[in-house]
C-alpha cells in the first residue's frame, strides 16, 4: 500500500499495513469535480527534489495538505488517501487495493471523516432535526460505509477541518441516520453479528459513481474477496451475492423486495413482468441491487440451533 508522510506529502510503498511503523491515519471524504492523483503527487515530489527548499506538501490541493497537517498535529507519520495513495492506472493495483481496502481501514489508527457540505461550527446540537450534519453527502455515499465501519475511531470534522466529534459519542445520531445499530458503531458488537439482510440495508441507500461500485464497496463487509471488472455492471452484485452464500450459511440474503415485508400476496407472473421495474426483478432468487433491501434492518438470521445441517454424502 501507499502511503502520505504528513511532514512532505510524499509517497511511500509499504508491504502491508503491519509494515507501517508508528501507524498511520486515512482520510474519509466524498469526491469533488477533480481529485489530485497518484501521478500528480508524484510529480511534486520530483519538482521538489530539485531544490531542497521545496516542499511538496505546499504544492498539493488544500484537501491533501490539511489531511497531513492534521494527522501530524495528532503525531502520525503517515496517512491514506484513496484519491492519490492508489495507482488508478494499473488495473492489478486498483483491484488489490479494493479487495484489501476494509482491512487497511481496520489497521489505521484514527479515520478522519471530513464533512465538506457541513458548515457547522464544534459544539453545536448535531442532533438538531434541521442539523446539515444529519443530511450530510457524505452519509449518502457506498464507500463511506465501510470508513464508518472498519477504523478503530472515526472522527468527524467540518468543511473547515473543526472536529465535531467522534463514532462513539456520535452512535445514537449515527443510527438514526444510517439504521446501523449504536453498539456496533461503539464496537461493542462486532458488525459481522449482524445478518446479511442487515448489512446489506445499510447500503440500500447509498450511491456509487459507478454500478459495479454498489458491490465492490460492501467486499469488506461481507469478508469476501473477488476479481473488480468494470464494464460487468448489475454482474457485479451478482457475483458478490454468490461469494456471499459461498462463505457463509445465512438465508437471509434472500430476503429481500417484497419477501422482506412479511405481507406476500400471489402476483401471476404475466402481472410481475406487466409491472416492470417494481417487481420483475422479484421473478429471480437473487437481488438487483443493494436498494432492494431498503426493508430489511430488522431481519435476523435465527437458525434452528436443535437441528444442524448434516454434512453431504455420496450415500444421500
Amino acid at each position: 500500500m501507499w502511503l502520505l508522510s504528513t511532514d512532505r506529502a510524499e509517497l511511500k510503498f509499504f508491504s502491508s499495513p503491519e509494515a507501517v511503523t508508528g501507524g498511520y491515519a486515512i482520510l474519509s471524504h466524498t469526491w469533488g469535480n477533480y481529485e489530485e492523483t497518484f501521478q500528480d503527487v508524484m510529480a511534486f515530489r520530483t519538482r521538489c527534489e530539485k531544490s531542497s527548499s521545496l516542499n511538496p506538501r505546499d504544492m498539493v490541493s488544500s484537501k491533501i495538505r490539511q489531511c497531513c497537517i492534521i494527522a501530524e498535529e495528532h503525531g502520525y507519520k503517515w496517512v491514506w488517501n484513496d484519491t492519490c495513495c492508489i495507482d488508478k492506472t494499473n488495473s492489478s493495483e486498483v483491484s488489490e487495493a479494493i479487495n484489501s481496502m476494509f482491512h487497511w481501514y481496520s489497521c489505521a489508527e484514527i479515520c478522519y471523516a471530513v464533512l465538506e457540505d457541513v458548515n457547522t461550527p464544534p459544539g453545536s446540537e448535531l442532533d438538531a432535526p434541521s442539523s446539515p450534519f444529519r443530511t450530510a453527502r457524505w452519509h449518502t455515499r457506498g464507500w463511506t460505509l465501510q470508513e464508518l465501519i472498519a477504523p478503530v475511531r472515526v472522527l468527524f470534522l467540518n468543511k473547515n477541518w473543526a472536529i465535531l466529534g467522534d463514532r462513539v459519542g456520535l452512535a445514537p445520531l449515527l443510527e438514526e441516520i444510517t439504521g446501523i445499530r449504536k453498539n456496533i458503531l461503539t464496537r461493542e458488537f462486532h458488525f459481522t453479528t449482524a445478518s446479511v439482510a442487515q448489512r446489506m440495508s445499510w447500503a440500500a441507500n447509498r450511491r456509487s459513481t459507478r454500478v459495479e461500485d454498489e458491490a465492490y464497496c460492501l467486499l469488506g463487509l461481507f469478508q469476501v474477496s473477488m476479481p473488480t471488472i468494470y464494464g460487468e455492471g448489475r454482474g457485479a452484485f451478482r457475483r458478490l451475492q454468490n461469494e456471499i452464500m459461498r462463505e457463509r450459511f445465512d438465508t437471509t440474503i434472500f430476503a429481500w423486495g417484497r419477501w422482506a415485508t412479511g405481507k406476500l400476496e400471489p402476483i401471476p407472473l404475466q402481472d410481475i413482468y406487466k409491472s416492470f421495474p417494481s417487481h420483475r426483478d422479484e421473478v429471480y432468487l437473487l437481488a438487483r441491487s443493494p436498494r432492494s433491501f431498503n426493508k430489511t434492518k430488522g431481519i435476523r438470521f435465527t437458525p434452528d440451533v436443535k437441528t444442524p445441517l448434516q454434512p453431504y454424502t455420496a450415500s444421500q
